[in-house]
């Protein structure tokens, strides 16, 4: 007798494949369909993410998913890549939750609300980051922004890195 797959890690799984397909089609309201090989390719490397979601297919639709937009829409910046942004972003905590184990491994509860809860923190950042980009849209860009931009979010992870350290007691 061979082991069922869970509820659960089919419906994560799902999530996995699914969120790349609509992030990808996402530009399509703003105009511009991504082209049959491009949407083929984020369904295979997001099946293949789906099948295992602790490989680097994931990243690989992702990529192209981030690819597409760039090359289908250049400077706008839709409403619909707040679709797209959020999208990934379950289709990222899917995968995360889906790879703590075997497919036949139910997912426990308290494991889904710690990241769904902070899944969630991370989809609040992305209106305010659109809303910005939309407000900066057009002006020059200043000397060293990428470097300040950069150094930031390395002080942020080095920061978060701590306090999670600390709290858990490894620190």
């Amino acid at each position: 007798m061979t082991p069922r797959t869970s509820s659960s890690q089919i419906a994560l799984r799902a999530l996995v494949l699914l969120g790349p397909v609509v992030a990808v089609l996402a530009t399509g309201p703003a105009g511009n369909w991504p082209p049959w090989w491009i949407a083929g390719a984020v369904v295979g490397t997001a099946a293949a993410a789906a099948w295992a979601p602790d490989s680097p297919y994931g990243t690989a639709a992702g990529l192209v998913v981030l690819g597409w937009w760039a090359i289908a829409l250049e400077d706008s910046l839709p409403a619909s890549i707040l679709v797209a942004a959020l999208a990934l972003v379950v289709a990222h905590v899917a995968a995360l939750l889906a790879s703590y184990g075997p497919p036949t491994m139910p997912l426990d509860s308290a494991t889904l609300v710690l990241w769904v809860r902070r899944g969630a923190l991370v989809a609040l950042t992305v209106p305010a980051a659109w809303v910005l980009a939309l407000l900066l849209r057009g002006e020059p860009e200043q000397p060293g922004i990428w470097l300040l931009g950069a150094a930031t979010a390395f002080a942020a992870t080095v920061a978060a890195t701590a306090a999670l350290a600390v709290r858990t007691g490894e620190g």
